[in-house]
């Protein structure tokens, strides 16, 4: 192998391309593998396991690809004044680092976010997927429906990225204002294409009911709280020194605004309220009076295969619920449609059965006493 390495051809591409495809090949497969951890840590729902990933994720994108990305340039062209320095010093190296990298974060929003945009709307890789599985898997009506299956919109991948952009903004929004053009395009053409894809396109597993956000709200906090501390130490390095004091309140500020917050909303998102489950329980007894709940929680939590023969009827509140998103999607309203639409068809044909049925016992109970009377004259 080292004669083969020692060639020139070989080399440049070992040195040039084989670094970049060995990262891309590991963030590609990086979400498979946050996901895998995180239901080895026990979780099985697909909420739960999205949530604990997006954390994950966001977590990873902000050591490798924001604090890496100037913490990196700063120790190879500063290394010996790193090590030479007290830490107090090192805010104040970082914070010089932070204009010098604009630049580079700048490309990166163009190439990867940018881009990223326009990979989601165009999906080509779902579409040639598509054309692989019609061509040589699809034999019945069943098998064309499953490949033409869209799938849902990744929430453990698409919202980290999204607060990665966020904190960009945060942190250049006051030390190099010339990125913001480039954030304010990506936000707006992500508003616009996600808005598309959510309702026309994906077809969501679950609704979480605004669970993700306490998450979100606590990532906000985080680049709050990263982006002061940094336009501090800039300031430092300035020699500002009275900006600086006046301030260091900032984010014990906004720390404290978050735990207001937490301690105001948090419980809404975690727990039922009262007044709530008050109101289902009256619909539930007005609509359905003689519903026994104790029998049907009796096998309601049980797999489909353990319940006993005899199966007892779902609550009609239930099954709202879980036929009316809290998202209104296309694929949805049209399954709620043809559902509802096939619902009233079989009422329909139970109706006219009904009514066959009953005009044939009529006529019958009619015969029954004219032959009786006949036979009496007799």
């Amino acid at each position: 192998m080292k004669p083969l390495i020692e060639i020139e051809s070989v080399k440049a591409i070992i040195q040039g391309y084989l670094p970049g495809i060995i990262l891309k090949i590991f963030l590609i497969l990086l979400p498979t593998i946050i996901m895998t951890m995180s239901k080895i840590e026990g979780f099985t729902a697909l909420s739960a396991l999205e949530t604990r990933s997006a954390g994950k994720y966001y977590l990873f994108l902000l050591v490798n690809v924001f604090l890496g990305s100037i913490i990196t340039g700063t120790a190879l062209q500063q290394l010996q004044g790193l090590l030479n320095q007290s830490p107090t010093m090192i805010p104040q190296t970082v914070g010089v680092s932070i204009p010098m990298k604009a630049t580079f974060f700048i490309t990166y929003v163009m190439v990867d976010g940018w881009s990223g945009i326009a990979a989601e709307i165009l999906r080509l890789v779902p579409l040639v997927v598509f054309h692989l599985k019609n061509t040589f898997l699809v034999k019945t009506e069943k098998d064309r429906e499953q490949a033409m299956d869209p799938g849902s919109l990744t929430w453990a991948i698409s919202e980290p990225r999204i607060q990665l952009y966020f904190l960009l903004g945060l942190v250049y929004s006051t030390v190099t204002p010339v990125l913001l053009p480039f954030i304010v395009v990506f936000f707006a053409f992500s508003f616009l294409v996600f808005r598309h894809q959510i309702i026309n396109v994906y077809d969501q597993k679950y609704e979480s009911g605004a669970t993700f956000w306490p998450d979100v709200h606590r990532r906000i906090i985080i680049g709050l709280i990263l982006s002061q501390f940094l336009f501090l130490g800039l300031l430092n390095t300035k020699k500002a020194y009275n900006a600086t004091y006046f301030l260091i309140p900032l984010p014990i500020l906004t720390f404290w605004f978050f735990r207001v917050c937490k301690g105001r909303f948090e419980s809404q998102f975690k727990k039922f309220p009262l007044e709530d489950a008050m109101k289902k329980d009256t619909l539930e007894k007005a609509t359905e009076p003689n519903l026994n709940i104790k029998t049907y929680l009796q096998d309601a939590y049980v797999h489909p295969v353990f319940k006993g023969a005899i199966e007892f009827e779902r609550p009609r509140v239930i099954d709202e619920e879980e036929n009316n998103p809290l998202v209104l999607t296309k694929r949805s309203f049209h399954r709620h449609h043809h559902g509802k639409q096939k619902q009233e068809e079989e009422e329909d044909t139970s109706e006219d059965r009904m009514e066959t049925s009953s005009s044939k016992g009529g006529s019958t109970s009619k015969a029954g006493p004219t032959v009786i009377t006949a036979q009496d004259k007799l």
